[in-house]
Formats: C-alpha cells, structure tokens, sequence
C-alpha cells in the first residue's frame, strides 16, 4: 500500500485519539521537548527516562545524556560518532547501510535478518523505529540523545532487553529563527542543513528543516577505481504546533529521508587456501592487508533505503494529571545488492534484497503530579507491523570453473555418473551453473500491546519507593515461498553412492554415531572416507569397523544452497505467541541537596525472533525424534512421517527463543556549583540472548543459555575555572557467557564475550575564551579508548584483537552577528583497528572484516538567526 494511502489512514487515527482525550483515556508517551526558543542552562540537563521530565542528577537511572551543545562542539557527524562520547554505546554498521548494531554493555543484536529486532531500543520523538534502517539518518535541531543502560522494559516494552536510545528533537517555537550550516572535509566531504521556526498565528507554530550528507568513500574497488563506504542522504523534516488552549496542544511531524551509498566496505584480512583458487580462473583478492583500504568486486553495491513517517502527539492537562497520546505510522524500504565474495571473480553474481516494512504505533498515558507523598503513571501501547522480505543469492559466471579447480577437477569430470546416478534430468541445467541460486519471499506480520504503570510512594523526605509493571502479549505470524534452483544441491550423495554400489555395508535406515541420518532423505554431515560402524549386536561391546569410501561425499561442502521447507506446513504453523510480565523495584534517596543514591532490581523482556533468511530451518525436535543410539534404527519423526523430507534437508533454527532480563543497579548522582558525577555498579545477565552469527555461507540464529556483565559505569565533569570544563567517563565491564552450549563453535559457556572491551574510557576538555565585541572562541578535545579485546568467538582466530585510541578536535569562532566558523578533526590520530571479522564468502579458510573509518577533517561555516 502506497505512503498516501497510510498518511492518511495515520491522521484518521489521530483524530481519533484526539477524540479519546475528552472521553478520558489513559495515555502513555515520552514527555514533550521544551520548545526551541526555550532558554537552555547546559548545566541543567533535563531528561525524560522515566517518562517524566526530571534533572539528570534527580532521575534515579542508569542513563548518558549528551547534548545538543556536546554534539555541535565535538562535530558528531552521524550516530556512529556518538559512541565516542558514550563509553557504554558502540554501534557498528555492517555489510549494508540498512545493517547497523546498536550495543550497550554488551548486549545488542538486530542486524543482518529483518525477523530480529534489536535488544537495543531506539525511539525518536517518543516514536519507536523497529530496525536500524530507519534509525540511522541524520537528524535536524537534536535537543539531547539519551541512552539508557540495562533493561528498560516496565516502560519502554518488549523492545528494550538491553536498553534505550532516545533521541529528542526541538519543537517549533513562536519566536522566529533558524539556522544554516555548510561543511566541507576530506574525501569531498559536504554536510548542508538548514532550518527555520516560527509562528503562523498566536497559537500555531512551525519548524522546516532539511539536509545532506555527503562523502566520497574511504574504501577503493580496486576492478575499477570506484570508492566504497561512501556518504550520500538526504533529509527533510517539517512540524506543527498548535495550542487550541493552555491545557491542550498538539505536535505533527512528517519526515522523509533517504539514502543512496556504495557501502561497505570489506577487506582482506588472511588470504586462505582459496586464494589461489580465485586466482586460477584469472580473478584478484587483494592479499595487500585489510588496512590498505582496498578490495576487488564485479560491481558497486547497491543501498537504496528511504524511511517516511507522520506522528502527532496530543498532551492535555487535567489539574493535577496529564494525558498524552502519540499515534504514528512508519515506512521504510531498503533495497541492497553487493558483489558478496569481495574478489573480482565472478563467484556469486548477485545477493539481492528487498525490504518493505510498515509500522503503525498507538502509545498511551496518564501520569499524576500531586502534592502529596503519591504519585502514578499508568499506560498502555500497541503495536502493528509488517515486513515483506524478498531476497535473492545467485552464482556467478565463475563459480563453475572455481568449483571444479577447488575439487581438482572432480567437480565437472564426475558430473554425468552423478546425474546419471541421482535420476538429475538431462534438461536441468548444469552443475554450478550462472544464475542459479536461492530466491526467497517472506511474509511477516507482528501485533503486540503491553499495559504497564509505575507508583511512587515518598517514605520519608527525600526516600522515595518506586515499583513498576509491564505485561507485554506478543504475536508473530510467518509465511516463507522459497525456491532453490540450485541442482547440485539438490543431490543426494549418499543416494549417488548407494546406487554405484559404495557402501554396500550401510543397511536402510541406519544411524552413526551422533544421529546423523544417511538414506533417510536428510542431509548427511560424514567425512568422505571415513569408515562407518555397523549396527552392533547388543552383545558386541567393541564391535569391528567395515565400510566403503563414497568419494562423491567430498562435494558436500559445495552444496551450500539445499532444499528448503517452506512455513507453515503440516508440522510447523509459522507462528508464535509470547507474553511476559516484567516489573521493577527501586529505592531512591536524596540524600543532600547534592546527593542522590538509589538502588533498583529489573527485569526486561523481548520476545521471539524469527529467522527470516535461507538459514531458516526446521528444529531438530522435528527433525529426528529423540536422541538414536549408535547403530539404531532411525526413529520417525513428524517432518519424516508428514512426508516432508527431502534430499539435504538440515536441521537448525526457525527462531529463537524470548530474551528475559535482569539487572541489580546501586547509583550514585552528585552535583555541585563546579563538579558533578554519576557512579553505578550493576549485575545484569539475559537468559536466551539472540545471537546470530555469520559461517561463512549463512547465518546461525541460537540462543545463548545467559549472558551476563557485572560492571562499573562513572561519568563526571569539573569547571576548574568557569572558560574550562574537563570531562572523564569510564566504563569496566566483565562480560561472559554463563551458558551457551549450542553455539556456533561448540560449547563456549564460561568464555568472555567477544568484542567487549574490559575497560572503555572517554576523556573530554572545553575552553571557551570570549574575546572582544562579543566574539568567542571555543576548544574541545574528546578522547576515547578501549582496552585489546578479542573479536570473534572462534578459537582459531583469538589472536585477532581490537584496541580503539580515537583523538577527536574541534575550534569554534562564534561572532557576536550569528556567524561561527570551525575547524574539526575525528580520529587525528589515523589509528587502524577491525570492526567486525568473519568468514569470507565461498572461501573457506579466508578471513573478511570491517576495518575503522580513517581520519577525517574539515571546515564548516553556520549563521544562526
């Protein structure tokens, strides 16, 4: 359905919640922005992580605030940026633009499937956004960012296990302004941003506001000189304020942004055995090191996302209660395509994707302000969404001839005994063939609401208990159309081999150890030459070895594409349904007019996730009932006995498991003339992580039984002097996998978490110096760093480590007229260090990653009026 279509249907939608207000319906909402004309005291932080509008010394939670003063100061050119002013953030973007991680303490997850959403939260004017897609365009007029840490389900819902991003935006204002911006840095570097506000009647106000972003990329395709992880988006943002009374005013805001990018870049990290084998049918992989910033591919990626949405936000007041409504509709559509293999053969021609997703949100609530010891919030939310996901993975031209040479020749030469032995028609195509590939159409719909509220009870002055709850009720629904057109395979080797005779040792049905069936119709996972048992007699405690080679089992691994079974079917219906009550407890006391403790138990909740992409498979339980016992007879299982087996079939996952979440958090916030500080100690742990991990020719979806992070959380600034404050923030996390016995690499429960660093330090410095005719200027300096950490879980590659060392400056000119000019710099330094790594495409042994973006510098001019 057309954006229009849904606009429209969005503000039907609005006005009938406008009309709830007057019927007294509860409400559930973020807090409204102050307005822009607002005077704004950067030594008064005002958050809203309670969904009350609170100092960030008085709110009793684990939350960075960074202002919109920070941002512009320390030139944070997008949210990637961002995480080095929040020691506890890190988002890493991945293959695509529409894949983006956000991670806090540990804990984050959401990219590379569509069927994940991610632990971490991200909400945007009080507006969830669902994916990353739609969460990482640049943003007009930012008031604040705030990141919540640990669980933030009693009032954020089932989106929020690991915790909150919440962005906040200004409002329009009555008294006219705007500003205007242009930047120009390396690489061709270009930001432009304007904006304007201001009245249209005594109680009608407006804000317009657009951009671009700009910038030749860092990486080369060294085929044909084109660069890669390039910047290239748009924005364009516009809101209305009407304020019909004192008590009663609403907020519209309508966006629409778009990116358009060759990203992203990957790099060689070790040239593996397959090296030589892409070299031998006259393709290139660039051996020159991940950090030469150079890559080989057949053609540019492709990243074509636009986000589109409308809200309003409805706030009445009612003496002492407040009630707020925010009604939204979202659209976001990525298209991507890259050349997957990263060498300059031919190998796959093409991974397509397709996403459309559609999002309509409802969020209530009511929330007290009396004078006495009581006070409440009490709310409700509802959310609808559907994702259309069409993805597409086909070989290339070369994929035959690499193939063949990586079998020595096997691949080809025993081609015609394999067809003619597995009955494959003589009108399919040929084994490896150009343009054959997996094509995948997935369906997905969610609907869920949560009712929840908060109370707070004033013991005593200044010792205040507060408990909370959530029920959230979660429904999934998910139909797949996925055809494989990949002959090989589809071949059942072990059949190939039966049929020439091979292993004439192996009787029907029979089950090696670890329960691996043969010629069952499922996919067998046995090396090519080793002997098999036989069916022992129970009076045989070391019964003897015999059986044949079938040589046609070393092509197995050349069978990376196998049949699929499409949902629902007659053993698995496609859906599920989640609910969970989460709840918290917390005892806050102000202590002094200047010190603030508390002490808090949560837990968090976030439900199924299902594994939308070709890696989707059927759950052993289904696959093979109970455990077999070496040489038993198979047992029937419910895909066998509903007649759905077939050749290559494997067993995995269809989703994973509800993340559940809990945190032990002690607090302490202290704030004087020249010093404040914020200090937490916290124990959190989520039973059933998500993961979703990368093998080189799919994804993995498990569950790690529970993670945990026991850690230490301070940040603090000083004004030595009222032109200089310094600013220092630490973050020391112990990270670990209590339990994660089903994950890619085998048992790895006790093992720290990979890519968390153990201590992450962020040290900041301003000096502003007014000089005459009210002119100023201002210095900052931020650095930040984190400690060597491993980076992927594989034991093989432990000595792949990452330690980040990024110097970021900026000096600002400001003239009394509105004109300021600046000069900035991010990672001066030129430090080098790995992202993410991972198993490269088709090329076992061969190592890929995600190196860090290089320095980046420039100059930007901006009148504010």
């Amino acid at each position: 359905m057309k954006l229009g279509n849904h606009l429209l249907k969005a503000a039907m939608l609005s006005t009938i919640s406008i009309a709830s207000l007057s019927v007294g319906s509860v409400a559930f909402a973020q807090d409204n922005a102050p307005q822009a004309s607002d005077d704004v005291d950067e030594n008064v932080i005002i958050v809203t992580a309670t969904k009350r509008e609170q100092t960030l010394e008085e709110v009793p939670v684990a939350v960075s605030v960074t202002s919109a003063a920070a941002i512009e100061r320390a030139q944070v050119r997008d949210l990637r940026d961002l995480q080095t002013l929040v020691p506890s953030l890190r988002v890493s973007q991945l293959q695509s633009s529409a894949n983006t991680n956000f991670i806090i303490r540990g804990f984050g997850n959401g990219a590379n499937n569509p069927g994940i959403e991610g632990s971490v939260g991200v909400f945007i004017d009080g507006v969830y956004r669902s994916r990353s897609s739609s969460a990482i365009s640049d943003l007009p007029n930012l008031q604040r960012v705030e990141v919540l840490r640990g669980p933030q389900s009693t009032l954020f819902g089932k989106n929020a296990s690991a915790g909150v991003i919440s962005i906040v935006t200004a409002a329009p204002s009555y008294e006219f302004g705007g500003s205007a911006e242009l930047s120009y840095g390396n690489r061709n570097a270009i930001v432009a941003k304007a904006d304007v506000t201001g009245p249209l009647a005594d109680n009608v106000a407006f804000s317009l506001a657009g951009g671009i972003n700009k910038a030749d990329g860092y990486g080369t395709n060294l085929t044909d000189g084109s660069k890669t992880s390039e910047r290239n988006r748009w924005y364009g943002r516009a809101q209305l304020l009407v304020e019909p009374s004192e008590s009663f005013k609403l907020r519209f805001i309508g966006d629409y942004d778009k990116i358009d990018e060759n990203c992203c870049f990957v790099g060689n990290i070790l040239d593996g055995p397959t090296g030589n084998a892409v070299r031998g049918i006259g393709g290139k992989v660039n051996s020159a090191g991940i950090f030469s910033y150079g890559e080989y591919q057949n053609f540019s990626s492709e990243n074509d996302i636009t986000n589109a949405g409308v809200s309003m936000q409805a706030d009445y007041e009612m003496g002492s209660l407040s009630l707020t409504s925010i009604t939204a509709y979202r659209e976001s559509r990525s298209k991507t395509n890259a050349d997957s293999d990263f060498t300059s053969a031919d190998l796959i021609g093409a991974n397509r994707g397709d996403v459309d997703i559609s999002t309509k949100t409802q969020e209530l609530r009511l929330a007290s302000d009396f004078d006495g010891p009581f006070n409440f919030l009490l709310g409700g939310y509802y959310f609808d969404e559907s994702i259309n996901n069409k993805q597409a993975l086909t070989l290339g031209k070369d994929f035959r001839n690499y193939a063949n040479l990586l079998t020595a020749g096997s691949y080809i030469s025993l081609e015609p005994t394999i067809r003619a032995l597995a009955g494959v028609p003589s009108s399919a195509a040929q084994f490896g063939g150009q343009g054959q590939g997996r094509f995948e159409d997935w369906d997905y719909k969610n609907k869920a609401y949560s009712v929840f509220g908060t109370a707070d009870l004033e013991l005593t002055d200044g010792l205040v208990l507060t408990g909370g709850f959530n029920y959230t009720k979660d429904k999934k629904n998910l139909v797949s159309d996925i055809r494989i057109t990949d002959v090989f395979s589809a071949v059942d080797l072990v059949t190939v081999g039966q049929n020439a005779g091979l292993p004439a040792a192996l009787p029907a049905g029979f089950v090696p150890a670890g329960g691996t069936a043969l010629s069952s119709g499922l996919f067998p996972r046995i090396n090519s030459c080793a002997t098999v048992t036989n069916a022992p007699a129970a009076s045989t405690p070391n019964p003897t070895r015999s059986g044949t080679c079938n040589p046609f089992l070393g092509l197995q691994a050349l069978q990376f594409l196998p049949p699929f079974l499409n949902i629902p079917n007659a053993v698995e219906n496609g859906r599920t349904s989640d609910g969970k009550l989460t709840y918290s407890v917390r005892l806050a006391w102000e202590a002094t007019d200047s010190i603030n403790l508390y002490a808090s138990y949560g837990t968090g909740f976030k439900a199924t996730s299902w594994n939308m992409s070709i890696d989707s498979r059927p759950f052993g339980s289904d696959f093979v009932a109970g455990s077999p016992s070496q040489g038993a007879p198979l047992t029937p299982s419910k895909i066998r006995t509903a007649g759905l087996a077939t050749a290559n079939l494997t067993s995995g996952t269809r989703y994973a498991l509800p993340e559940e979440a809990k945190v032990m958090e002690l607090g302490l916030k202290a704030k004087w003339d020249s010093v404040a500080f914020n200090l937490t100690i916290f124990d959190q742990s989520i039973k059933n992580f998500q993961g979703n991990s990368f093998i080189g020719t799919g994804f993995v979806l498990s569950n790690a039984g529970k993670q945990s992070v026991k850690g230490i959380e301070f940040d603090g600034s000083v004004n030595p002097i009222d032109a200089l404050q310094l600013r220092a923030a630490f973050v020391y996390l112990d990270s670990k996998y209590d339990s994660y016995v089903g994950s890619q690499f085998g048992d790895v429960s006790g093992q720290a978490v990979a890519g968390i660093p153990k201590l992450s330090t962020t040290l900041g410095a301003t000096y502003t110096a007014d000089l005459n005719d009210g002119k100023s200027l201002i210095l900052n300096v931020d650095y930040h760093n984190e400690s060597n950490v491993v980076i992927n879980e594989n034991p093989a590659w432990r000595q792949y480590k990452r330690e980040v060392n990024d110097l970021s400056a900026a000096a600002t000119l400001r003239l009394d007229s509105g004109l300021q000019f600046s000069l900035w710099g991010r990672n001066l330094t030129n430090a080098k260090y790995l992202a993410v790594i991972f198993p490269s495409v088709v090329q076992s042994g061969s190592i890929s990653g995600y190196p860090n973006q290089p320095r980046t510098y420039g100059a930007s001019v901006k009148y504010k009026f």
